[in-house]
Parts: C-alpha cells; structure tokens; sequence
C-alpha cells in the first residue's frame, strides 16, 4: 500500500498546503473550549457583558476561521484523491495494454476490471480520509491530552484507564476485519465473472434455456459475497456503538469526579466544561482513526492486487536496440518454431518451418486444435517462441520494437471485433490518416461498401458496443476493410471468411489477390475453397507440418488433406 501512495508525489504542493490548513483547523479548534472557558470563569462570574462580548467575538471569528480552513482542505482533498484515482487508472491500463495474451490468461479479465475500478476506488477513498484525518485526529489526540493536564492534571488521569481500552478495543477489530476485506474481494471478482458470462453468453443460455441455471450460478456468488460483507460489517459495526459507550462512561466519570473537585475548589466551572470538551475530542479523534483503520484493511487488500497488476512484468518485451528491416519487404520465415502453452503436456507448435514471400498467397489448413491460430499469433509476437526463431524480413521478429513490427502487419482476427463508434472510425481504426477515399476503397475490396450505404448515414452510422448491431458476415468484412486501409507489407488472415456466403467469399478474394500483389498474404481457413487457388498450402496436424504444397499436390501426397477436401467437395469438384 505505501508502494502505492508513493503516487501521490506529483501532489506534494497541494499536500503541504492541505496540512497546513488541517494544523491552522485544528489549532482553532483547540483554542475555542480555552475561549469558553474564560467566558463562564471570567466575564459569567465578574458579570463583565464588556468581557464576554470581546471574547464572544473572538470566538467566533476562530470559529469561522476553522471553517474556512475545513472547506478549503476538503476541497484540495477531493481533488487530489480523484487527480491520483485517475493516474493510479492510467498506470493500471498503460501496464495491462502492454501484456501479451499470457498475462491477460493469469489474471483474467474479470479481475482485471474489478481492479482498475472497485480496488482503485478503495485506495482513492483511503487517501481521502488520510488527507483529511491523518494529520487531523493526531493533532486533535496530543493537542487534547496536552490542554486537558495543562487545565487539570489529576482529573486528566482518567486517560490513562479510557485510552488502553479504546486502542485494545481497535486493535482486536480491525484483526479480525482484515483477512474477510481480502476475502470480498476475491469474491467480488467471481461476481464479476459470472455476471460477465451472463450478459456475453445471453443469446447461448436463452437458446438452450438455461436462465434458471444461470440466476442460480449468480445467486450462489452473489449470496457468498453478502454473507462475507455482512460478517465483516457486523465486526466493524460494534466498533463505534463501544466507542461511543466507553465516550459516555468517560463523560460521566469527568463530571463525577470534575463535580467533586470543583466542590473542593480545585477547579473551576470553565474549566470542567472546557475539559470535557478536550475529551471528547481525544475520544472523537480516535474514532476517526478507528475509522482510518476500518477502511485501511480493505484499501490495503486492493493495493495488493493493483500491485499484482504493476509488478507483473510482460514476457515479450522489446529490445534496448530495435533493429528495422533493410531493402526485403514482407518475407517471413519461419525456423523451427516450437511453443507450449504454460502448463500444457503437449507443445501447441513443434518444429515449423516455412517461407513466405510478397506477392505470393500462403494457406494454413488442418483440424481444429492444429495450431493454427497459435501458429499465425506469433508473428506479430502475440506469442513467443520457446525455440528456433521467425524472421520478417530478414531480422528476427524479437530484434525489433513491437510498434514497428505491428505497423508492417493488417491482421484480422478470428473473432471480429468492432468498437463503438461510426462504421468510418472503425475502419480508420487500421490508419486514423487514411482518407475518406481509402476508406471507401477498403470497403469496397471487402464487399462491405452496398451494405454500409444501406444504412441510415452510411458511414457515418453508428457500430453499438461490441458491433451487436451488424451481423458475423458484416463482421468480417468490416475488420477486412480495417486490415485492407492500413496497406501494410503483410496481410495476416485468422479463419476471417467463415461467415460469408461462397459468393461474397469467392468476390471478396478475387478483389483481394488484385490489391495485395506485392505483399504477403496468410490465411487460416476451414474451408478448402478458400485455399485451393493459394501458391502453396500448409497442413497442420497436432502441432506439426505435415504437408506443404499446392492443392493439387497435396491431394496426392497428403492423406489429411485428401480427407478434409473430400469432407467439402464432391467427387465432380475434386475432379
């Protein structure tokens, strides 16, 4: 946790002048029971309505002072609490952004979410209440021990009974609160994913009815998080009703024993009162503290887990010398590439090898859980080879920086997806320079242009969230136009035509092959009419390459290809 309000540095000016305002606050507050005291003992006493009106003055500009003091420090606090929250989000989301897909796997989306808002809130709540009571109730606690023996040291005895008492008293709460503030957290990231689960999959568990059971998996989360929520507060609960009764004892036992010394004429009537007032504030600034220590636990259990997040280095970083390519542009090689999934009994890739050049068309086909898709990610080093190495042009993909490596790559993932924002946007998502012509010319190529026209605006029509307003095929073709706008050396292709009907399909690769000429094109398909036209064909089975060749090659010498085509095509097509 202090790891985290090392943070707060960039703050440090309104800091210092939020604490020299909470000690000027304080200060004033000490001295008004003093003020009061000399009203009752001085001017009530003498009769002197002179006396008491000068002091009566006097006390209410201190006291308006303190105001003063109080509104502008609660406003700095505010401001510099929600200036670090949004840092402290920034930092969590800069750090996330540069995981590879192995991190995102650790820790989990659900949780990751949970993190950047719920964690990061508790730790902006908590420098909140630091700012406005850990200077505050320190001062308040010595400022009220100090004037209650300088008014009457015996009678201030009854601190050295009330004291221990109260601190045992948080010490054995807070104990027990810490380790359930962990405990909701955790549980509060199962909610999350549960939830998550639900509202992506609603159309999966309304097609197969599974409503009732999906409210039950929610209930049963949802009734652990509450039942740890309501433990933690029932202990955190008792804490102030005892305070407040131990406050009441001391109250009494000051004017029992005040009584008594006043009686005797040791101590006067100001004075008393101007004691009591002193010990209720000690006694208020340790229920501030006790408050502290009530949001602490949780806040502390939030910081460990952002710090998870902070800490945790990415395996694919770039090098401290990133290499450009030279005068090659868009050859890819692949040198005996080997990679396991952490945790896995099998590699995913083992000893791949191949060439692709510009102009020519590379297809990757084979069964599904072939590696494929693991084959492909690791070029724009989304994975990291475990052995032997992948060169694009020339230089191996870990000597370069992974912005430069990016930028010479249109990549379409398997799964389409779409950011909200106009149907222009998202296509400009592949190159925010590109022009509106491009624009119209990628969606074109990607037979996306007729349906984005029937829209109501066109281009300027509006994608919803996850771009549930478009169907798969739309999908697609809308990432393709995205990929095709950033003229890149290399088009990656992940199974990006499977919901097309054949006929866009066999249109959208004929406009395809005329626009990448001279680059290199990959693409992962299932379907067997997608790849036959391709210049050479890599098979993949359990990992490996078992096949590579042209289509007709590999129907004489490939045995899991012969199956998959004959699985397609009629004998009269494979003729």
């Amino acid at each position: 946790m202090i790891k985290l309000l090392k943070n707060l540095k960039p703050f440090w000016i309104s800091i210092t002048f939020i604490s020299v305002l909470v000690f000027l606050q304080a200060i004033a507050e000490l001295y008004l029971p003093n003020l009061m005291s000399d009203i009752v003992d001085v001017g009530i006493v003498n009769g002197d309505t002179g006396y008491i009106m000068q002091i009566g003055g006097i006390m209410l500009l201190v006291a308006a002072a303190a105001g003063v003091f109080t509104i502008i420090a609660r406003y700095l606090t505010s401001k510099v609490a929600a200036g670090y929250g949004r840092n402290l989000r920034t930092k969590v989301f800069s750090r996330v952004e540069s995981y590879s897909l192995q991190e995102f796997n650790k820790i989990g989306t659900a949780s990751l979410i949970t993190r950047t808002t719920n964690d990061i809130n508790q730790m902006q709540n908590v420098v909140m209440i630091m700012l406005r009571l850990m200077l505050y109730a320190p001062l308040m606690f010595i400022g009220g021990v100090i004037m209650s023996i300088e008014k009457d040291a015996k009678l201030a005895m009854i601190l050295i009974v009330i004291l221990p008492i109260l601190l045992f008293l948080i010490f054995i709460i807070v104990r027990k609160g810490m380790p359930l503030f962990k405990a909701m957290q955790k549980k509060l990231d199962k909610v999350n994913l549960v939830f998550r689960e639900g509202l992506t999959g609603i159309r999966v568990i309304r097609a197969f009815n599974k409503i009732t059971h999906e409210s039950r998996r929610f209930d049963i989360a949802n009734t652990d998080l509450t039942q740890t929520a309501i433990k933690v507060n029932r202990i955190m609960a008792l804490l102030m009703p005892l305070m407040i009764l131990i406050i009441n004892l001391a109250t009494i036992s000051v004017v029992w024993f005040g009584g008594h010394r006043i009686d005797s004429g040791a101590m006067q009537v100001g004075d008393l009162m101007a004691f009591i007032q002193y010990i209720m504030r000690i006694m208020f600034s340790l229920m501030m503290l006790s408050m502290m220590f009530i949001f602490i636990p949780r806040a502390s259990a939030s910081a460990i887990r952002i710090n998870e997040v902070l800490d945790m280095h990415p395996e694919i970083n770039d090098p401290e010398n990133p290499r450009t390519s030279g005068d090659k542009k868009g050859y890819i090689e692949f040198r005996n590439v080997s990679y396991s999934y952490p945790g896995a009994e099998e590699p995913a890739l083992k000893n791949i090898s191949f060439c692709a050049n510009p102009g020519e068309i590379t297809a990757i086909i084979g069964g599904t859980g072939s590696g494929k898709t693991t084959l492909i990610s690791m070029i724009p080093r989304f994975y990291e080879a475990a052995e032997g190495s992948i060169l694009v042009d020339g230089i191996s993909v870990t000597e370069m920086s992974q912005e430069y490596l990016r930028s010479k790559i249109g990549f379409v993932p398997q799964k389409a997806s779409l950011f909200t924002g106009s149907v222009s946007e998202n296509i400009k998502y592949g190159n925010a320079l590109a022009s509106e012509e491009d624009v119209i010319k990628a969606a074109e190529i990607a037979q996306a242009a007729d349906f984005i026209i029937e829209r109501p605006g066109g281009f300027d029509s509006i994608v919803a969230q996850g771009g549930i307003n478009v169907s798969g095929g739309q999908k697609q073709r809308l990432s393709i136009a995205r990929a095709l706008v950033r003229k890149p050396e290399i088009y990656i292709f992940d199974d990006s035509f499977s919901a097309l009907d054949f006929k866009t399909d066999a249109k959208l690769r004929k406009a395809l092959k005329k626009e990448t000429v001279l680059s290199t094109v990959i693409i992962v398909a299932q379907r067997v009419s997608t790849v036959m036209n391709a210049t050479r064909i890599i098979v993949l089975d359990n990992g490996g390459i078992i096949g590579v060749g042209t289509h007709r090659e590999l129907l004489k010498s490939c045995d899991v290809y012969r199956e998959i085509v004959s699985s397609q095509l009629s004998e009269e097509e494979l003729a």
